[in-house]
Order: C-alpha cells, then sequence, then structure tokens
C-alpha cells in the first residue's frame, strides 16, 4: 500500500523520527462513519485528515466500494474530495465540491481487485493505492 499526503504529515513524521513532538490539530479527534453510502456497507478502510476523516466502505451483497469524507465538526462550508477508482483503471469517481459536513458518497464496482481512495478537506489530502484487494 502507497499513500499520498500532504506536507503536514510529511513534517509530523520527521518529527516523530527525531523524536520530537509534532502537534497536528485535528487529527487526534477523527470523525465518526455516516452511514451515509447506505445498509449493508461496512468500514473496512479509513485515513485521519486534519478536520475530519475519509472512509473506505464495502457492500458484500453489491460488491461496491463507497468512500465519503466526513468533518469532525459540521461548520461553514469546505473545499472537500471523495474519490474511488478500481487500481486496474484509475478511472476515478469522484465528489468535489464545497461543503459544510461531508463530501460523497462516490461508489465504484471492485470485486476481486484493489482499489484506489482517498479525499480532501480544506488544504490536508490523501490518496491510498491499491489496497483492499479483493
Amino acid at each position: 500500500m502507497r499513500v499520498a499526503r500532504n506536507a503536514v504529515a510529511a513534517l509530523a513524521a520527521v518529527g516523530m523520527a527525531l523524536g520530537t513532538a509534532v502537534l497536528v490539530p485535528g487529527v487526534a479527534t477523527a470523525a465518526s462513519y455516516n452511514g451515509a453510502c447506505g445498509s449493508g456497507y461496512g468500514v473496512v478502510n479509513r485515513y485521519d485528515l486534519i478536520g475530519g476523516t475519509v472512509f473506505l466502505t464495502y457492500s458484500r451483497s453489491s460488491g461496491l466500494n463507497c468512500v465519503v469524507t466526513v468533518r469532525d465538526n459540521p461548520g461553514p462550508k469546505l473545499p472537500m474530495t471523495a474519490k474511488v477508482s478500481r487500481s486496474d483503471e484509475l478511472t476515478w469517481v469522484e465528489d468535489m465540491g464545497d461543503y459544510g459536513t461531508y463530501a460523497g458518497p462516490v461508489y465504484r464496482h471492485a470485486a476481486g481487485v484493489c482499489v484506489d481512495w482517498g479525499g480532501a478537506i480544506d488544504s490536508d489530502s490523501v490518496t491510498v493505492w491499491r489496497t483492499n484487494c479483493g
């Protein structure tokens, strides 16, 4: 699994490697999955951002993966993204816009293959490559 992340996470990793405490606001209080993908979806992966969490969910009955980016504390609208792709196609299904609570849900059928997925809240973003295979 490869993860692409912005400079905030890189600075935090350097600080930890040097034994220096680095505070990253908002990461400690992760959002809860809000059920936006619908019934039958369970969280199979997640990634915390500053201000919220990106959730990858899966429905066994439909074979669909779903991604939703949820803010820790709803508030004024910010640029947000939720995205998902089959790793073998790299055709993204995305929801990008200004939202106060969450971005998504976005769906992609990927039974039997790996998925790429990610999201963003304001300037903090993540893309996770080749996970949840099978």
